[in-house]
C-alpha cells in the first residue's frame, strides 16, 4: 500500500475518485418509479391521509407506481415480533420502493406517534440489505392552525438518519380543515400547487438517482471497515 504523500491518514486502495462514468445507471430501469407513501394519522377524517391520496394521484399522473401503507393495526415498535404481518408488509414495501413520501400532522410541535412508529419499524439493516438507504424522500405536513415547519424539519432529520436522499422542496398545509372538501379532495390553492411542485421534484430526483444508489451511498469509511474485518477474519483462521 502506497501512502498518499499529503494525506497519510487515507488508504489509497480504499479511496474512490468519483467520475461521471461511475454515475451511469445500472440494472433494469424500464419500470415506472416506485413510490411508497406513509401518513401519520388514524382518524376517520385524516387530513394527512387526504393529502397523501392527493399527492398519490399526482404521482400516478406522472407515471409513477404508487403504494400507500395503511398504518391501522401496526403495533407499537418492539411490542410484537418482526414477523407480524403489518411489519412484514411495511418492510417489504420499503424494500420495493425507490422513493418515499412521508406526511404527518403536527402534534404538540412534532410528528405523531403513528408516523414515528412506522419509521421506527423500518430497520437500518435487514439481512445485509438497507431498506431505506439510497431512496429519495419527500416530506409533507398538515397543520391544524397557522403554518409550521416543525414536522417537515423533523422528517428531514429522520430521513437523513435513515440514509435517504431528501429532496429540497417540501409541503406544509396550514389550517388543513379549510383546504379539503367533504369528499377529502384538496381545493385549488397555492398550497395545492406546492404539492404538485414537490411531487414533480420527487419524480425527477428518483429518476436521476435510481440505478446509481449503490455507488452514491458507497462510503470510504465503510469500505475501510469491511477491509479491517476481512483482515481480522483471516487472522482468526490462523
Amino acid at each position: 500500500m502506497n501512502k498518499l504523500s499529503d494525506l497519510p491518514n487515507i488508504d489509497p486502495d480504499r479511496l474512490d475518485v468519483p467520475t461521471a462514468a461511475k454515475l451511469e445507471p445500472v440494472g433494469d430501469l424500464d419500470h415506472p418509479p416506485r413510490i411508497l407513501m406513509l401518513y401519520g394519522s388514524l382518524r376517520e377524517r385524516s387530513f394527512s391521509r387526504f393529502l397523501t391520496w392527493e399527492a398519490a394521484r399526482i404521482l400516478e399522473q406522472m407515471g409513477a407506481e404508487v403504494r400507500i401503507f395503511d398504518p391501522t393495526e401496526l403495533p407499537m415498535v418492539g411490542s410484537v415480533p418482526e414477523t407480524h404481518p403489518k411489519v412484514v408488509e411495511l418492510r417489504d414495501l420499503s424494500l420495493w420502493s425507490e422513493g418515499q413520501v412521508w406526511c404527518s400532522p403536527e402534534r404538540h410541535g412534532a410528528v405523531t406517534a403513528v408516523m414515528k412508529n412506522q419509521i421506527d419499524w423500518i430497520p437500518l439493516d435487514q439481512g445485509g440489505i438497507r431498506p431505506s438507504q439510497g431512496r429519495t424522500l419527500a416530506v409533507m405536513q398538515v397543520c391544524g392552525g397557522s403554518q409550521s415547519f416543525n414536522v417537515v424539519n423533523t422528517l428531514r432529520l429522520l430521513g437523513r438518519w435513515m440514509r435517504m436522499f431528501t429532496i429540497p422542496n417540501q409541503s406544509s398545509v396550514p389550517m388543513a380543515y379549510k383546504e379539503f372538501d367533504d369528499a377529502g379532495r384538496m381545493r385549488p390553492s397555492a398550497y395545492y400547487d406546492r404539492v404538485v411542485d414537490v411531487m414533480e421534484e420527487l419524480v425527477k430526483f428518483t429518476l436521476l438517482t435510481r440505478g446509481r444508489t449503490d455507488y452514491l451511498t458507497d462510503r470510504y469509511s465503510e469500505r475501510s471497515e469491511r477491509a479491517r474485518k476481512a483482515i481480522d477474519r483471516q487472522i482468526g483462521k490462523l
